[in-house]
C-alpha cells in the first residue's frame, strides 16, 4: 500500500470517527447529558431529564391529509398496494377496470366502450408475455382458490408462492403439472408456517390425486432443500376445538393428553391428525361436553376406528405417567 493510499485511509477512518461522535452527541442534551426524545406531535426533540428543547419546527415528512378511518385513508393515499409474491407480476403492471364508467362516474359511449375492451385485451396480453408468465399466473391463482377453501393466512399463500417461483426458476416442474406442484407448496408452506392441513384435506380442494401430491411434495421438498419439521398434533388442536365449539377447559386438556403421549412415545410413528382428534375426544368426555366419534371424524376427516384407538392409547399413557 503507498503512502497516499495510507494517508487516505486514515482521514477516512478519522472522518468516520468524527461523525460518529456528533451523532452521539446530538443524542444526548448539551446541557445536562441527558437522553432526548422526540415529541411528534408538537415536532420537537426535548430532554428527558432537564426539558430543554432540542431542536424544534421538525419536518413532518407524513401525508399532508389527514383521514379517521381505513377506507377514508385509502381513498385518500396516492401511492399504490405494496409488492406481493402471490401476483404473478408482483401487482406492479396497471389493472384496467371492468366498469365502463368515466373519472365522474358517466357511462361511456358505445365507441369509447369498444375502445376500453380492446385495450383490457391488449393489457391482458402483455401482463403474461411468455409461457412462464402464463404458468405462473395459473399456478398462483390456483394457490390462492386452495388456500381460500381452507382458511389459510396470507403469510402461508406468500411462502407457497415463492416455493412455487424456486421451483420454476429451477426448472422442476417438467414432467409435472402445474396444479400437483403448486399443491405441494402450499402443502409445505402450511406445515412451515405452523398451521398444517392434512393431506386428505388437501387433495379435497385440489384438482389433483393424493398419491400425486405425496410423490411432488418429496421431491419438491428434495430438492428445494426445504427444512420442514414433523407435523405437531398440537398445532390442529385449535381448528379442531374451534370447529366443535369446545370450550378453553377442554383444549387445554386436550395438549395436556398430547404432551403425556409424547413423553410416553407412543406418538412416533402414528399421524398426528389422528392423535389430536382422538385428543381432541377424550379430553371433551373428561370435561363433560358432549362431543361424539361421528362429529370428530368429520371435523377431523379420519375415520371414526382411528379415533377409538388411539383414544385407548392416550388415557392408558396417561395413566402409566400419573402411576
Amino acid at each position: 500500500m503507498t503512502d497516499t493510499s495510507v494517508r487516505r485511509f486514515q482521514r477516512e477512518n478519522e472522518e468516520t470517527a468524527e461523525r460518529e461522535d456528533e451523532a452521539a452527541d446530538e443524542l444526548t442534551c448539551p446541557e445536562c447529558g441527558g437522553d432526548v426524545a422526540t415529541d411528534t406531535e408538537h415536532g420537537e426533540v426535548v430532554c428527558q431529564d432537564c426539558g430543554l428543547v432540542v431542536d424544534e419546527d421538525n419536518i413532518d415528512r407524513g401525508p399532508e391529509w389527514r383521514a379517521f378511518d381505513a377506507s377514508e385513508r385509502d381513498e385518500k393515499s396516492r401511492v399504490g398496494a405494496p409488492t406481493t409474491n402471490m401476483m404473478h407480476d408482483k401487482g406492479l403492471s396497471t389493472n384496467i377496470g371492468w366498469q365502463d364508467k368515466d373519472a365522474y362516474g358517466n357511462s361511456l359511449s358505445s365507441r369509447q366502450r369498444q375502445k376500453m375492451q380492446r385495450l383490457r385485451t391488449w393489457n391482458e396480453r402483455f401482463r403474461t408475455r411468455d409461457s412462464k408468465e402464463r404458468n405462473l399466473k395459473q399456478a398462483l391463482g390456483e394457490i390462492d382458490r386452495m388456500a381460500s377453501a381452507l382458511g389459510l393466512p396470507d403469510n402461508v399463500r406468500e411462502t407457497a408462492s415463492v416455493i412455487y417461483r424456486r421451483a420454476l426458476d429451477e426448472n422442476l416442474l417438467p414432467g409435472r403439472s402445474i396444479e400437483g406442484v403448486s399443491t405441494s407448496a402450499l402443502y409445505a408452506a402450511a406445515r412451515q408456517a405452523g398451521t398444517p392441513r392434512s393431506l386428505d384435506e388437501i387433495t379435497q380442494v385440489s384438482r389433483v390425486e393424493k398419491d400425486e401430491i405425496a410423490r411432488t411434495y418429496r421431491y419438491v421438498v428434495r430438492e428445494l432443500k426445504l427444512e420442514i419439521q414433523p407435523a405437531d398434533p398440537e398445532s390442529y388442536v385449535p381448528r379442531f376445538a374451534s370447529d366443535l365449539d369446545l370450550s378453553d377447559e377442554a383444549e387445554r386438556r386436550a395438549r395436556e393428553l398430547l404432551q403425556s403421549a409424547k413423553e410416553a412415545g407412543i406418538h412416533s410413528g402414528k399421524s398426528p391428525v389422528g392423535l389430536a382428534a382422538a385428543a381432541v375426544y377424550a379430553a371433551s368426555l373428561l370435561c363433560n361436553e358432549k362431543v361424539t366419534q361421528s362429529e370428530v371424524s368429520e371435523v377431523a376427516n379420519i375415520s371414526e376406528v382411528t379415533i377409538r384407538n388411539r383414544y385407548h392409547e392416550l388415557l392408558e399413557a396417561e395413566d402409566g405417567l400419573a402411576a
